[in-house]
């Protein structure tokens, strides 16, 4: 069930979304959909593609009007305006530069009208080109720019006209992974330093943890999840979010009395089957950095045996592959730590795991 504290923003509410459903003919791609965004607040949409999630993002601009529900934005009902009509500014995944106009050029692009005299716009491009770092480029035009810098032209002409809202849709999937990671620290710190409220929808659950507020977890059109990064990775409210979020082993199990789970002849305790009826089906899940092993895993009350059945240098941790009673888990260990722990393939190892760690969700 989706936890309503959660879904409200920490601060004032600057965006509203209330039973916001679409359908496209027999297909529905939103299911009553409520959220609330607060104000300078950075909210990620993320999913597996076909989610849901850029649906969203496009009725929050008008692009895909709702078939149903409201949405309002700084008080004022949006649901029925065009996009020319709102105020926000979209960064799209493929960027769509005008590849005819320099960098100044599309930065500038929307900066027409009597609110924006010749002079004012050219201080405008000025300042977004400072504060992109675009100084050195600002006569080339985009065949001439790297898809990062070509990024960062996209951002800043989203935030020429001082929008109220800024929409980024996949903007840092195109990049390769190095690009990627620098471009989403520097867009969090624009975001912060403009105070800008922002929506970005992706697929990449570490962007979204590494550079959000809040982030909405959503499957099959639906929200299943609305919490702080830390929230949803360490309570996830679904087996659904402890699948997607963060890496998992997992397994069947059955639910003991005294707050246990049992998989074949492995017993666990668990306490988040605590409520529970013995007997019940549960699907649980452990992250790999909470599993124990060897002398670590020695101070914790049912530790058991498993056969090592593989290792992955991972630079800074190894993963541990380990099987037990047809269960397969997985163990994080600091790559110096590796040789005090003497493990190989197929070698045995002490293995244990808080019970306040073991994810676990109702099954079947």
């Amino acid at each position: 069930m989706l936890d309503l504290l959660a879904a409200r923003p920490p601060g004032p509410t600057y965006l509203t979304v209330e039973h916001v459903s679409k359908r496209f003919g027999g297909f529905t791609a939103l299911h009553d959909v409520s959220l609330s965004v607060g104000a300078g607040e950075f909210v990620s949409f993320l999913g597996p593609s076909g989610c849901g999630k850029t649906t969203l993002l496009r009725a929050i601009a008008g692009l895909d009007m709702a078939s149903s529900g409201r949405v309002t934005q700084a008080g004022r009902d949006i649901t029925a305006l065009p996009p020319a009509e709102r105020d926000f500014g979209i960064v799209f995944q493929s960027y769509a530069l005008f590849p005819n106009l320099n960098v100044a050029g599309n930065i500038g692009y929307g900066l027409r009208g009597a609110e924006w005299p010749r002079e004012k716009a050219r201080a405008r491009v000025a300042e977004l080109i400072a504060t992109v770092g675009l100084e050195e480029h600002a006569q080339k035009y985009p065949s001439q720019l790297s898809g990062g810098q070509q990024q960062r032209v996209a951002l800043a002409r989203a935030l020429a006209n001082r929008p109220g809202l800024l929409l980024l849709d996949e903007p840092l999937s195109a990049l390769d992974a190095i690009v990627r990671q620098r471009l989403r620290t520097e867009i969090r710190a624009v975001q912060k330093a403009l105070g800008v409220t922002t929506i970005m929808v992706t697929h990449d659950q570490e962007e979204a943890l590494s550079i959000s507020d809040r982030i909405v977890v959503m499957n099959a059109g639906r929200i299943e999840q609305i919490g702080s990064p830390e929230t949803v990775y360490r309570n996830p409210a679904s087996a659904f979010v402890a699948s997607f979020v963060g890496r998992s082993g997992s397994f069947d199990a059955t639910v003991e009395p005294l707050g246990r789970l049992r998989a074949g002849n492995m017993s666990l305790g668990a306490d988040a089957v605590a409520s529970l009826p013995a007997g019940a089906a549960a699907r649980a899940f452990i992250r790999p950095e909470d599993v124990k092993l060897g002398p670590a895993a020695e101070a914790y009350p049912g530790a058991f045996m498993a056969i090592v059945g593989g290792i992955e240098f991972l630079g800074p941790v190894c993963r541990i592959h380990l099987l037990v009673e047809g269960v397969t888990l997985e163990a994080d260990v600091p790559s110096d730590q590796m040789a005090g722990l003497n493990l190989a393939n197929t070698a045995r190892v002490l293995v244990a795991v808080p019970a306040d760690k073991v994810m676990a969700y109702p099954h079947g």
